[in-house]
């Protein structure tokens, strides 16, 4: 052990400092004998006599102080050890593959394991993934826990080069270049305390009565007091149920305040307040619903009511009767089972008109675009902006990127038609050199940024517009200065009629672009059977005066041989799922637009008697495009949003790719169990 043991730095220059301090005495020595032989001599004696005895001490002692030194050394790793092993923090060391290899104490009490075990840190905390391990990051953090104990574990690479005392406490396992050293924190009080300020937070709520009007005009005059106060109790029962405040802001709007911990227990219930209201009924025709908007993990009281304001408005353009929670960037949405009631007024629709005609008067040139893959909705509504514009003596331009087959034979009345423009559709890159401060873009039938024809005008234009009758998603265009979103409405041909009466007078309509509007309402409704009303056969009494022709949409839209037997193959092999879901697979091949065609297969399946919603599935170019419709009450947008797709409440689609057609239709099948679960089916 002696041979092992070096003096090395400042240690073995201390040892050294008799020999140093001889040399010195030598040199002081000469340097006083050639001043005086004399007192040189004297010196030199003494001299002799210090370095004899310098050396003998320094060759005697150096082994005792050496064996002092292994004593001393011993001993501090004995301490080192015991340190480690009585430390409170839970600590171990493991290998390169993750077994562990030894811990002190109080990681073996916590853990429940025997000191000598070698388990792997996997087993005991499944969290820790595999990266984790590979991860020679500074340090890398991973919560778990172990009973109701929650810890966050630090992994962090520690070096053992050099370390031979620490491999020599480890064993004979630490033959590795580094181990992994673990670190248990346990958080449970922090989560705890955490998880309590969070409860503790102020949740801002809306609620507004979406048919207040309507309601009230359905029952007697003396009755209406006490159907709203009866409406009032109702929502304020409600709210102090979760000791909560409300406050009656307008004649059917209220505002009310929440704190975070009931928020689950709301959703646990699926805002039970949603149907309770429903069954106030003291005569009146139509129930009343409610849409409700919550905004809450917002930075200060303020950012949580402007969430909230986000939400409700989120809520009414989905139609309304659910509620919408906005918890930072997440939403949430809840109910809307039941059918939107059509506002007879036509109000909002003349103030829309006269907002986009100060917008247009302003800009020099209009840009007009739908959704990807274009239908005839889409197509007749950029027309009846077109015809607006020009109306306004304002230069407009078309998206035309992508129509299906089915819009062609309608475009094709304008191509090449002295009437019109060559430029009057343009593609993305055309349109793209058009832009400038000075453009106005136009989007319809579409308010999802990510579907539209080409979403990168969204981000060059500065001043746009949206005309949609779709339900709004999570997905909006939030840039858009002027939003005119209805899903009343049943087509945005629908919407743009309207439109075309009140923002200008005299406007005088081509037929072939009466034509191309008559057809969108007529597609969208599937000839005035879904989602039609009032307004809807005012539309198309307005188009017919301007010169729309049934028979001559009626022709433009008959199938081909082909389509006509894939629609029936679609309909003999579909699949009743739960007793009322027709599931199918609609053929694509030889077909031009194989993905209408699935679309028209899903309104056929609803002609059979108990089935209330048909979803169909087409493979077209490696993607499966899912069309769903339903008769009845049951939101097909809701079910199409768990697939990442959206819609209307009876007529929506989704686009799925990665799987197979077999795998598509058990997802389907999934999402409808778990709606039928949660409470969205009945």
């Amino acid at each position: 052990m002696k041979e092992k043991v070096k003096m090395k730095g400042q240690l073995r220059l201390y040892m050294q400092w008799p020999l140093i301090l001889s040399l010195i005495m030598v040199a002081a020595n000469v340097a006083v004998g050639a001043m005086d032989i004399g007192a040189g001599m004297v010196m030199a004696i003494f001299t002799i006599v210090y370095i004899a005895f310098a050396i003998r001490l320094y060759l005697q002692k150096r082994s005792s102080i050496l064996a002092d030194m292994v004593e001393f050394a011993s001993e501090y790793a004995w301490v080192q050890k015991r340190l480690l092993s009585d430390m409170m923090q839970p600590y171990a060391m493991a290998d390169e593959s993750g077994r562990i290899m030894w811990m002190n104490k109080v990681f073996g009490e916590m853990t429940g394991l025997d000191r000598k075990s070698k388990k792997h840190i996997q087993s005991l905390f499944p969290e820790i993934t595999k990266e984790d391990l590979e991860s020679r990051e500074e340090v890398v953090s991973v919560h778990s826990s172990i009973g109701e104990t929650r810890y966050r574990i630090d992994l962090k690479w520690v070096s053992l080069t050099g370390v031979e005392a620490l491999k020599n406490q480890l064993g004979a396992g630490a033959e590795e270049e580094s181990l992994l050293a673990v670190y248990l924190t346990d958080e449970t009080e922090v989560i705890k305390c955490r998880q309590e300020i969070n409860d503790q937070k102020m949740v801002a709520g809306l609620i507004y009565l979406d048919n207040y009007d309507e309601a009230l005009e359905s029952v007697e005059e003396v009755r209406r007091s006490l159907l709203t106060a009866l409406v009032d109790r109702k929502i304020n029962k409600y709210i102090y149920s979760l000791n909560g405040i409300v406050k009656k802001i307008e004649k059917d709007k209220y505002f009310f305040a929440i704190k975070q911990q009931y928020v689950e227990k709301i959703q646990e219930n699926r805002f039970s307040i949603l149907e309770d209201v429903k069954t106030v009924n003291i005569g009146n025709e139509m129930a009343v619903t409610l849409s409700i908007g919550l905004g809450m993990n917002g930075e200060s009281y303020s950012q949580n009511y402007e969430f909230a304001r986000t939400a409700i408005d989120m809520a009414l353009g989905r139609g309304g009767d659910q509620a919408v929670i906005k918890d930072g960037g997440r939403i949430q949405y809840f109910g809307g089972k039941a059918q939107q009631v059509e506002k007879t007024t036509r109000v909002k629709a003349r103030v829309k008109a006269h907002a986009l005609r100060e917008l247009m008067e302003t800009k020099d040139r209009l840009l007009i675009m739908g959704h990807q893959r274009g239908d005839i909705d889409s197509f007749g509504a950029a027309v009846g902006i077109y015809r607006i514009a020009t109306a306004l003596n304002k230069k407009a331009h078309i998206m035309a990127n992508d129509f299906t087959a089915s819009v062609k034979p309608m475009m094709e009345r304008f191509i090449g038609n002295p009437d019109y423009p060559e430029d009057m559709f343009l593609t993305t890159e055309q349109a793209v050199d058009l832009v400038d401060a000075n453009t106005l873009l136009v989007v319809v039938d579409v308010n999802r940024p990510s579907i539209t024809d080409a979403p990168e005008l969204l981000r060059m234009v500065k001043t746009i517009v949206v005309l949609d009758h779709h339900r709004q998603s999570s997905e909006i265009i939030d840039n858009a200065v002027l939003s005119y979103v209805e899903p009343y409405a049943s087509s945005a041909c629908e919407m743009v009629a309207e439109v075309l009466q009140y923002i200008a007078d005299g406007i005088k309509m081509k037929s072939a672009e009466a034509d191309a509007m008559y057809a969108g309402i007529v597609i969208d409704t599937n000839y005035f059977t879904n989602q039609t009303g009032v307004r809807t056969f005012e539309a198309a009494a307005f188009l017919r005066r301007c010169g729309a022709d049934i028979t001559r949409v009626r022709k433009l839209f008959r199938d081909d041989m082909s389509e006509y037997q894939a629609k029936a193959e679609a309909v003999r092999e579909a699949e009743v799922y739960k007793d009322a879901f027709a599931i199918s697979v609609c053929p694509a091949e030889g077909l031009v637009s194989p993905t209408v065609v699935g679309a028209q297969a899903a309104n056929d399946l609803l002609n059979i008697n108990k089935i209330r919603a048909s979803v169909v599935l087409t493979l077209y170019n490696g993607t499966i495009f899912v069309s769903a419709r339903s008769i009845d009450d049951i939101n097909v947008q809701v079910m199409m949003e768990y697939l990442g797709g959206g819609g209307h409440r009876n007529a929506a689609g989704a686009q799925l790719t990665g799987m197979s057609l077999d795998e598509a239709k058990n997802q389907i099948k999934d999402v409808i169990s778990q709606m039928i679960e949660k409470g969205d089916i009945s």
